[in-house]
């Protein structure tokens, strides 16, 4: 079973609680558009969406853990509560026994087959995403990122659950320097081979990175830079197997 991990950020950080809602229950629906019902969702949050969508797979973990506001900026704060939320719900998976996880991002999509395929290939140590797509919310073309798509979207990485050392008593006080290993998506690679436990590419595009949502917690949005070559029909086929829906800035 693969097990999605989901960190929703709390309403008292959102521009828009409202945005907020309507970009994850888009996630929601992607992940839960599976072609195998072999998965589960776990929805760490501070407080449960109001979104129009329910599914017997999606549960949420509401957790009440103080904003780390004693971190020295913005982005450690974000990382520290993304992190911790990262590992309740790990601690939360073992309830369902998954052979894997993969972590999205509230605002992002996921591919359809996901689900198929770690179900094919149980016993691998795990995949990182180095084809995928980066999309500028609402637009009508979507761009192919034929490479590394690992180094920009945290919904990049389907490890193995045994191989994550899921601790025992987990502590939810520490800075964002604890949380490294689930919050540094682009390392995760290199550790897991470091680790003498590599991980392999995903053979197919396996996720969307949206942008232009207003709603980023890296707030580096504005620093993607778009090619071209690269730019591709966002075509009927495209939205149904990552489950891209319009949501309005």
């Amino acid at each position: 079973m693969l097990v999605f991990l989901v960190p929703l950020k709390s309403q008292e950080k959102s521009a828009s609680w409202e945005k907020v809602c309507l970009l994850f229950e888009r996630t929601a629906r992607s992940i839960c558009n599976q072609t195998c019902s072999d998965f589960q969702v776990i929805v760490v949050c501070n407080q449960r969406p109001t979104i129009n969508f329910s599914h017997p797979k999606i549960k949420y973990l509401e957790v009440d853990f103080p904003y780390p506001s004693n971190q020295p900026n913005y982005l450690a704060q974000a990382r520290t509560d993304k992190g911790r939320k990262i590992l309740a719900g790990l601690i939360a998976a073992k309830e369902f026994s998954p052979s894997h996880i993969m972590s999205v991002d509230a605002d992002d999509c996921v591919s359809k087959n996901l689900a198929q395929f770690v179900k094919n290939n149980f016993s691998a140590n795990g995949w990182y995403i180095n084809q995928g797509y980066k999309y500028l919310n609402n637009d009508s073309v979507i761009y192919l990122k034929p490479w590394n798509f690992h180094r920009i979207s945290g919904s990049c990485n389907l490890l193995r659950y045994d191989l994550m050392d899921v601790p025992e008593n987990p502590e939810y006080n520490r800075g964002y320097g604890s949380y490294k290993f689930y919050i540094d998506h682009q390392k995760v690679k290199d550790v897991m081979a470091q680790r003498n436990h590599p991980i392999k590419p995903l053979p197919f595009p396996g996720a969307v990175y949206i942008i232009g949502t207003n709603e980023n917690q890296s707030r580096n949005e504005n620093n993607l830079k778009f090619n071209f070559l690269t730019r591709r029909k966002l075509t009927p086929e495209i939205c149904e197997e990552f489950g891209l829906a319009r949501v309005e800035n």
